[in-house]
């Protein structure tokens, strides 16, 4: 059964605004035209399984948490099942879309786009034929909008514009108030905000100014429009006139120049107060705001990377603090105004700092530039990627979190690797130098150099983790280290092209180097680094790869083929033509059609996988191949990225995009963007003039198979995709049989024959039905089970075992299993070890996991026993004779038992 996505690592914010959950404890990030929800209590961060077609702008999340409208740079909008995590519908708005927001009582929404506001019925429980009905059109602002707020009965909303004016709108029809327009800024209202129960109104441009407006009539105090057919008034009929209807729904049209009668019995606006956050000049261009309305708490960032924080309505500073020298994009805060999460897209960071501490909730960002390299480390628990920025990360699998940063390198690095260890991480820049990494003291504890500066393109290292080799882009050469004492060996001479990839055999001393100039060779470590072999290609060769058992040598060439060797023989024993699979886009500026610029093109990254029976590949496209080794054909093609704001997406040039001057793509229209400057024409000040908009190329730089053989990882244009075998249900029997139906499975369980029912529930492959029966299983039952359990069935108890120790609290339990299992079967499994190992590093990796919380957890409660002993001393209370302070086996017990 092929992986599905199972989550999106290294890119944390990108553009749109961030969202806290109902109970404030998770978090909303768009992420390209993919959304990631952390949840900040439990520390883990899950993206969902749907993408839009572009780069998403603005999510709406619904008042109770269960539903998301996402909107894409076009105005197409994904109603989206947080609970369900799937699409329930799609809507296209025609237009860019600014903002859109969730009434308070959840039973309507406001989407803005160009100068209007709409006004829909939100989607019910209900099953309905349409999810978006528009109720009203309301028409105002002159310039596009920008923001919306309601009020927290959900009767009116505010909007805000780039004419510099707000409009406030009532959501139903009211008699005293239809519409509001308000001025007195000298920008464009970067926000708007209604006080808590209450129509009066702060507005904040983008000149860094703050209006507090007061309204003479509280909310209760807003009329019902009359009836129709009922007897109205003069003014209410001139009222009904603005009130056009129409078949989509009502339109309400703001009038300019508003007459002296109808103003009389309306409600009024004055503007009490007016704050500008600039007094010393350090700020001038504010960018983003968030309003908590029960502390009365008002947030503010600004292209500077500074932010502040205000009590209003007096407008007293509490913080002004720093957190980048970036743009703050989005801000947003939670339910309990505790936690206020800043969304950089430029550097692409995401904060959540807790203001009250001072302390950071959560720190987060992704490479500034696309991640060049990746590396599982031997139990797959991490990680870890390098990026064109010069930064190494790495990276939890469980969590999806980055725990730490090197910064060392002064350029881009190019390679990154694990030692057999999984505590040393190696890595290769084009700076000269390659670095070692200490994982637990988190410092760079080696730094290996050339006698004369090169740029190292490649890194490996070998089983033992004692020799380092990184191959050269500019001397030709191969430069071998030894990690103990960080001293030069012996540099490597022979290939006379740059060399592109290196790789060591996992079970021999033997070394292959590959070059740009048409060879492959074979080093002897034991033989003094002879050429053992040289094979010899067809064309550039760009990658080099082992199998994980050493007896196989996979080599991707410049001219598309993947080629096997028996290198022990020098003899090709297989080829794959894998251009065609690779299947180029059309660049947007590119003269020739795609067909014609796949010739030219080739796979760039290879991994087998851990069983070595498969091989990935990937190349500048936006397909990963997976081929079988032994057929020699394609047995899947992973399209890793349906973003259409990534140039090469498309595979015919689209001709709406064509006129009779060349490709609307040479007119920089994104230059009007929040840095760059609209309409840069001589004597313009404001914004940077050396500002261009620019599409990145959707690409695959390396993939890398999971050790455990559960899953697989790409870094690409959009971040670091992984794929599982962990997600989603799916109905996989096993040898099934007419008599294995549940019903039986139970009925042989209640007859106390354990074994059989074991051998049952895996040919039905239902993994609750398999948890249920194990679990039914007697501890004092164990060992004789396991003894009388087929071979065939002991690897996949120990797979179950493995995803188990993931979910499940019963740990003893399953670690008598797995104890039981491992020493009744050890000599037989031993004999099929390469085959296994994936399952016994998959079940390594999740009783470690395991032990590291338990161990942590234990240490913590034997530390509080021991204060309360001390305090209890001190104190001269009388502790029962039989408890004795330095009684180890007492500590840990107590221990247990808090646990």
């Amino acid at each position: 059964l092929p992986p599905q996505f199972s989550g999106l690592l290294g890119t944390v914010y990108r553009r749109g605004n961030l969202s806290f959950t109902r109970d404030g404890n998770s978090l909303l990030s768009p992420v390209g035209n993919r959304i990631s929800l952390f949840d900040l209590k439990n520390n883990k961060c899950e993206t969902l399984p749907l993408a839009t077609r572009l780069n998403i702008v603005c999510v709406g999340l619904s008042p109770d948490g269960s539903l998301a409208i996402l909107i894409d740079e076009e105005g197409a909008a994904l109603l989206v099942s947080l609970i369900g995590k799937c699409v329930i519908h799609q809507f296209y708005f025609h237009k860019p879309v600014h903002s859109v927001s969730f009434s308070p009582d959840g039973k309507k929404f406001v989407v803005t786009k160009d100068s209007l506001a709409y006004l829909y019925h939100a989607p019910g429980k209900k099953r309905e034929f349409n999810a978006f009905v528009l109720d009203k059109t309301y028409y105002g602002p002159y310039d596009e909008t920008t923001c919306i707020d309601w009020t927290d009965d959900s009767k009116c909303f505010a909007v805000g514009s780039k004419d510099m004016s707000t409009w406030v709108f009532g959501a139903e029809r009211w008699e005293n108030l239809i519409y509001y327009s308000l001025g007195g800024h000298k920008d464009v209202i970067v926000a708007c905000f209604f006080e808590e129960n209450s129509l009066d109104l702060y507005t904040i441009s983008q000149d860094a100014a703050l209006c507090v407006w007061q309204c003479d009539t509280e909310l209760d105090g807003l009329k019902p429009m009359p009836p129709k057919g009922a007897a109205k008034g003069k003014k209410a009929a001139e009222d009904d006139e603005e009130l056009l209807e129409e078949p989509k729904g009502e339109e309400i049209h703001g009038k300019t120049d508003p007459g002296e009668q109808e103003t009389r019995n309306k409600v009024k606006y004055s503007r009490v107060a007016k704050y500008f956050f600039n007094k010393e000049g350090d700020f001038n261009n504010l960018t983003a705001a968030a309003y908590h309305k029960k502390t009365h708490l008002l947030v503010t960032g600004f292209a500077s990377g500074v932010f502040h924080l205000h009590e209003l309505p007096d407008f007293n500073l509490i913080h002004s603090l720093s957190i980048s020298d970036q743009r703050i994009a989005s801000i947003s805060i939670n339910c309990t105004g505790d936690w206020i999460a800043f969304g950089c897209s430029g550097l692409g960071q995401l904060l959540v700092w807790e203001w009250q501490s001072e302390s950071y909730v959560l720190k987060q960002q992704g490479h500034f530039n696309s991640m060049v390299s990746l590396a599982y480390s031997p139990d797959g628990q991490y990680i870890v990627t390098g990026g064109e920025d010069g930064k190494v990360k790495v990276w939890n699998t469980s969590s999806s979190f980055c725990f730490v940063t090197f910064t060392e390198h002064n350029s881009g690095v190019t390679a990154v690797t694990f030692t057999s260890t999984g505590y040393v991480v190696l890595s290769a820049s084009l700076d000269g130098t390659v670095r070692a990494f200490d994982l637990h003291r988190y410092r760079n504890f080696r730094t290996f150099t050339s006698p004369r500066p090169s740029q190292f393109s490649c890194l490996t290292v070998d089983s033992s983790g004692e020799i380092v080799a990184a191959g050269s882009q500019d001397s030709f050469e191969i430069f071998i280290w030894s990690m103990q004492s960080g001293r030069l060996l012996d540099i490597l001479a022979g290939h006379e092209g740059p060399i592109s990839s290196l790789s060591f055999n996992p079970m021999k001393c033997v070394l292959a180097s590959a070059s740009w100039d048409k060879t492959v060779k074979l080093w002897d470590m034991l033989d003094s680094w002879r050429t053992k072999e040289t094979l010899i290609m067809n064309s550039d060769v760009l990658v080099v790869a082992f199998r994980p058992d050493g007896k196989e040598l996979a080599v991707a060439a410049l001219n598309g083929q993947i080629t096997f060797w028996d290198h022990e023989n020098a003899v090709q024993t297989g080829s794959i033509e894998g251009r065609h699979d690779l299947q180029m886009g059309r660049k947007e500026l590119d003269k020739i059609t795609a067909k014609q610029a796949a010739k030219g093109k080739s796979f760039t990254t290879l991994c087998y996988s851990a069983d070595g029976q498969s091989i990935l590949a990937g190349g500048l496209s936006k397909f990963v191949c997976i081929y079988n080794v032994k057929e020699q054909i394609l047995m899947k093609k992973f399209e890793i990225s349906c973003n259409y704001s990534l140039d090469a997406m498309e595979e015919y040039l689209d001709r709406r995009k064509m006129t009779e001057f060349g490709s609307m793509a040479l007119i920089d229209e994104g230059g009007g963007g929040d840095e760059g400057v609209a309409i840069p024409l001589p004597g313009v000040k404001r914004g940077d003039m050396s500002y261009r908009h620019f599409k990145p190329e959707i690409r695959v730089t390396c993939v890398r198979f999971c050790p455990t053989g559960r899953s697989w990882a790409a870094t690409t244009t959009e971040g670091l995709l992984l794929y599982s075998l962990d997600s989603g249900l799916i109905f996989d029997p096993f040898e099934l049989d007419i008599d294995v139906t549940p019903s039986n499975i139970h009925k042989t369980l209640s007859q106390k024959e354990y074994t059989v029912a074991i051998v049952m529930a895996f040919k039905l492959n239902e993994k609750k039905l398999i948890q249920e029966v194990i679990e039914a299983v007697p501890s004092s039952e164990v060992d004789v089970v396991c003894s009388s359990l087929p071979d065939l069935y002991v690897e996949k108890l120990l797979e179950f075992l493995a995803s188990a120790f993931e979910t499940s609290c019963h740990l003893e339990f399953y670690l008598i299993w797995a104890h039981k299992l491992l020493m009744l079967h050890g000599q037989k499994l031993k004999t099929r070890s390469v085959k296994l190992l994936p399952v016994i590093q998959f079940l390594q990796k999740s009783i470690q996991r395991h032990f590291e919380d338990v161990s942590k957890l234990c240490e913590w409660n034997i530390y509080n026993i021991k204060y309360a002993l001390a305090i209890s001393q001190q104190r001269g209370m009388k502790r029962p004779a039989e408890e004795t302070p330095g009684d180890e086996e007492e500590l840990d017990s107590d221990s247990d038992y808090l646990m």
